[in-house]
């Protein structure tokens, strides 16, 4: 009897540490974008511009049957030491060329020197061996253009993979 007993308490035990709660893929909403967004001055002689950016959520490994996920860290950089640079809008597609989501409906600003960041989860897998980024943007005339880059990274095991790429004005 005491063994039926200690094994149901072992059972109940195992299957309770493996059941996890669902975790938010962050990716989808990781800044408060609300407190970014901003008005332009219809009087500002604003110029525009476009910027492409590869991302890899995912990439191959051994065959084009076997995936490794990535965790991608985007790098929205204003390069800028005095003037604001302007974002109208970050879009994310996925392999194929589909919309997966636009992560700001107003346009927001980033500060001199400043950094914000937008985070692909590990998880998240929409995007697939070649997701991409479209940035739509506004400066100020004789201001540098805004920097786009991406951190790619996966640990498996004792092995671990990094690799970056930069974006590229389109327009």
């Amino acid at each position: 009897m005491k063994t039926v007993f200690y094994f149901i308490i072992i059972s109940f035990l195992l299957i309770s540490m493996g059941c996890e709660n669902q975790k938010e893929i962050s990716s989808i909403n990781p800044v408060n974008w609300d407190k970014r967004a901003i008005k332009y001055n219809p009087n500002d002689s604003l110029l525009s511009g476009s910027s492409y950016l590869s991302v890899y959520s995912e990439i191959y490994s051994e065959t084009e049957h076997a995936t490794i996920n990535l965790t991608a860290t985007v790098s929205l950089r204003n390069i800028n030491k005095r003037d604001t640079i302007y974002l109208e809008k970050a879009s994310y597609y996925n392999t194929h060329g589909k919309l997966i989501r636009n992560y700001f409906s107003k346009p927001i600003f980033i500060a001199p020197l400043e950094t914000v960041e937008i985070v692909i989860d590990e998880r998240d897998k929409e995007g697939g061996s070649g997701a991409n980024f479209i940035f739509d943007w506004k400066i100020k005339p004789n201001t540098h253009e805004p920097f786009f880059e991406c951190a790619m990274i996966s640990t498996y095991g004792q092995q671990g993979l990094s690799f970056t790429t930069q974006g590229i004005r389109i327009n």
